[in-house]
């Protein structure tokens, strides 16, 4: 290897080393993450530790909870049945589901596909959530369909009317999951492992069904509940599984490939890419945590320090926070994944937003393999 090039992938090396080390000062107990560069090399950092009992180091091939990074995998599945014509971003949610998205104002013939992909449907999220140990403890292996989620959405209000305003909702993804089941006669689970997994070579990558558990290796997660309470290993829970905003397992390696798949036009032809690829600002609560980000069908773009954008997304649940992004051009792509990550107040929340900005931005701007020079 000639020696600049050496030097560069020690930078790399060293610099996501840095910052994962920073994520876990700030409280994470466990970070992974990944770089996969042009030339097909990995850089690999892990802090922390996996279990706090046993102080056993984290994996860099750690499977983990994926979280709303499921949404891009439903959203590419939704433009690929957009590209096959089975299905138009336009066609409303009444005519896939018809009286499912109705009642206190809610009305599935003003919401199209396009508004659930982008926020822009105004469904209220209302989501079980845990409140205490002794709840986590009686709930934790409850699971719920999307149809029951729907339902409990339904209950309320819109935020706004369709098309008017942004806010991030889950239910829209469990809506769209609802969608891919009836255009395919198959749950969309099954539709990203066909369509997505297997031609990629996704081998870590799948739906846990209702399995609370996850394959070793994994690190564990932990949450707690009120401040000065004890941590709680909340690792083995069952929740979701059924619905597509957050259903998914991987890796950072299988994740890695996605995206640089996904951007570097494999995965759609070129006129769904460029309506995945279309935003549209996100909503003001979301602009200090995701700074100049805009959102489009299951894809975010974010300003890069360097110059151009990236594109990705999060997602994050019970302690777990994950991010991938890739550069414009699919050639560079970064995965990271924290575990025991406690909101402590919201000055904390925003810190640690920041610190994996930051592991995001300086490895997909560290080196001219990037296809920029840093500022």
């Amino acid at each position: 290897m000639p020696a600049a090039s050496a030097a560069g992938h020690h930078d790399d090396r060293a610099g996501l080393r840095r910052n994962a080390a920073a994520l876990t000062a700030l409280g994470a107990t466990g970070v992974q993450a990944r770089l996969s560069g042009p030339d097909g090399r990995n850089q690999i950092a892990t802090s922390g530790v996996a279990d706090l009992t046993t102080r056993r180091q984290v994996s860099p091939d750690g499977y983990f909870r994926i979280a709303s990074v499921t949404k891009t995998f439903v959203a590419t599945v939704i433009l690929q049945l957009v590209g096959d014509g089975e299905l138009s971003l336009d066609d409303t949610v009444e005519r896939w589901l018809p009286g499912v998205v109705s009642g206190n104002g809610n009305d599935g013939r003003a919401i199209t596909v396009r508004q659930l992909l982008q926020h822009t449907s105004g469904i209220h999220d209302d989501y079980p959530d845990y409140t205490s140990a002794e709840d986590f403890y009686q709930h934790r292996y409850d699971t719920y369909t999307a149809e029951q989620t729907v339902a409990r959405a339904m209950r309320h209000r819109p935020d706004f009317r369709p098309g008017k305003d942004w806010s991030y909702s889950n239910t829209g993804y469990a809506l769209l999951g609802m969608v891919i089941q009836r255009v395919t006669g198959h749950p969309w689970h099954e539709q990203v492992r066909d369509r997505i997994a297997r031609p990629l070579g996704l081998e870590h990558t799948f739906w846990p069904g209702t399995s609370p558990t996850l394959p070793q290796p994994h690190a564990k997660t932990y949450q707690r509940f009120q401040r000065g309470e004890p941590l709680v290993d909340v690792t083995e829970q069952a929740g979701l599984v059924n619905n597509g905003e957050a259903g998914l397992v991987s890796t950072t390696a299988d994740l890695n490939r996605f995206f640089r798949t996904l951007l570097g036009g494999r995965l759609l032809p070129s006129t769904q890419l460029a309506q995945m690829k279309h935003t549209i600002p996100v909503g003001k609560e979301f602009e200090p945590l995701m700074p100049g980000a805009r959102d489009g069908l299951g894809l975010f773009s974010r300003p890069l320090s360097c110059g151009g954008t990236y594109w990705g997304h999060e997602g994050g649940d019970s302690g777990w926070i994950s991010a991938a992004g890739v550069t414009a051009d699919g050639r560079r792509s970064v995965t990271l994944s924290m575990s025991g990550v406690q909101a402590e107040s919201a000055d904390h929340v925003l810190r640690v937003t920041q610190a994996e900005s930051k592991l995001v931005d300086d490895a997909l701007c560290a080196t001219p393999n990037a296809g920029h020079t840093r500022r």
